[in-house]
Formats: structure tokens, C-alpha cells, sequence
């Protein structure tokens, strides 16, 4: 069964990824609001656009709940390993996004200053010029490749909108570096075609992009959740490691969640 953050502040919660994670949603609580559609997404598919306008949470508003649940946490000397950008679909769409990073670290720097903040990213919005930048200034910029050939990206992620694979390829090289690609490796069915991005030939692909992008490390990972289609199966544990295995050869740090 799929879910949805229904609050700003979320947890501290167990992060496969990331250690004592404080979540922050920045969308909408009643509604996924995302330009990707995810076939493996835990909060379930992405509505169809409507005619009624989103309703964010203001920057005012996610400031005050942050500060609160900080001050909380100070006081119970209980310190989060990171704050985490992530929730009900892509965080960057928020309308005053680069303001909410600067805010959070301010906020960070008040109550935890050994805190990290990370954004979990779908990449689709890097050639907003306050988006990229922002990033920039947090310590843990994660962005999503989950596919090495455009078809495949469109039967797994299913974008929303014009998608490029190498005009994302283009904008993650321009961190330098400063950047942390996730993957999410999966297999199955879905709408009668078969869904495996694990293979040799894809692999080879995928790590051809890695290697171009090189960014400071790379996130490997299986479903661990439910999800929309129930056709999905998880990537076991050997292959993996066998992907991440040759990730590292790249001279990458590589980090596997299964």
C-alpha cells in the first residue's frame, strides 16, 4: 500500500541511505505532486494535472515547523544525522525552493551545525539556474538516473513533461563532481512489457554515464517498499553488489541498499 507524508516535518526516521534522517516535505499533504511518474514510487502514481491551483506550504510556514521540531530536538540533546528533502514527489517544483535551502541552513547552523542537509532530486529541473544553485550549497545534492537509455527512463519514470536524457546527463556533469547519483535497479512487468534495467547491455551503458558524470559517489538500490504496479521484483542482493563492484573499479564510492 502507498502512502503519503501528510506533514512538513516527518520523522527522525531510519534511512537506508542516510542514518537518523529528519524529513522535510515541501508539497502538498493531500496529493503527490511530481513531474516524473514512477512506477516503483511509494507514494503512489502522479494525478493528472488539474484545473485547481497547488497549494504549497509557504516558505514562512516550513520555516516555523523546522524551527520548532529543531528546537524540540535540541532540547532532548536527540541531534538527526541529516535533513532531508524528499516527501510527496519532486521538491524542487516548490516555487521558492532555493529560499527553503538557504532557510534550512540557517536553521541548521543554529540548533546542529554537524547536521547534513540532503536533497533527494529527480533531476528534471537543473537548468533552472536558483535550482542548481541551491543544490550546490547543500552536502548531500542526490539526484535520480534510474536508466541509461531514454526508452527505458520513460517506461520507469515515465516523465511528465519534454525529458532529454543527455541534457540531464549534460546538467549533472556541470556539478564537477559535487553531486550524488542514485539508482534505483529494478525488475518485472508493466503494461505487458518487460521492466529490467539490471541487464549486461544496459549496465554498460548506465556505467558509461557514470563515469562521464563522476560524481563524488554513487547510490545503488532495489525496491523496498510497496509500489503501483505490483509486477515489480526486487534486485537481489548479489547483483547489486556486482553492479556496485563495477562502479568502484571506476574509482566511485559506491553504497548498496537492498
Amino acid at each position: 500500500m502507498t502512502f503519503l507524508f501528510d506533514k512538513i516535518i516527518f520523522g527522525p526516521v531510519s534511512s537506508r541511505r542516510l542514518g537518523v534522517s529528519l524529513g522535510i516535505n515541501l508539497l502538498p499533504e493531500n496529493s503527490k505532486y511530481c513531474n516524473f511518474n514512477c512506477i516503483y514510487c511509494e507514494c503512489g502514481w502522479t494525478p493528472n494535472k488539474s484545473a485547481g491551483k497547488v497549494s504549497f506550504h509557504s516558505r514562512e510556514k516550513i520555516y516555523e515547523a523546522l524551527d520548532a521540531k529543531l528546537l524540540e530536538m535540541s532540547e532532548m540533546l536527540t541531534p538527526p544525522d541529516v535533513l532531508t528533502f524528499a516527501g510527496n514527489g519532486e521538491p524542487t517544483l516548490h516555487p521558492h525552493f532555493a529560499a527553503i535551502i538557504d532557510d534550512t541552513i540557517e536553521l541548521r547552523d543554529k540548533y546542529f551545525p554537524n547536521t547534513k542537509i540532503a536533497v533527494l532530486s529527480n533531476a528534471s529541473r537543473l537548468h533552472i539556474v536558483s535550482v542548481f544553485e541551491a543544490l550546490l550549497k547543500v552536502d548531500y545534492n542526490i539526484q535520480k538516473i534510474d536508466a541509461a537509455y531514454e526508452y527505458t527512463i520513460h517506461r520507469i519514470n515515465q516523465p511528465k513533461a519534454d525529458f532529454s536524457l543527455s541534457g540531464l546527463v549534460e546538467n549533472l556533469k556541470r556539478f564537477r563532481g559535487n553531486v550524488i547519483l542514485q539508482t534505483m535497479f529494478l525488475e518485472g512487468e508493466y503494461l505487458g512489457e518487460s521492466i529490467d534495467n539490471t541487464s549486461d547491455e544496459h549496465i554498460l551503458a548506465w556505467l558509461k554515464i557514470v563515469q562521464d558524470v563522476a560524481p563524488s559517489e554513487v547510490m545503488i538500490y532495489t525496491i523496498a517498499r510497496d509500489t503501483p504496479v505490483e509486477t515489480l521484483r526486487k534486485v537481489s542482493i548479489e547483483k547489486l553488489n556486482q553492479i556496485a563492484a563495477s562502479v568502484q573499479e571506476l574509482g566511485i564510492k559506491t553504497q548498496v541498499s537492498s
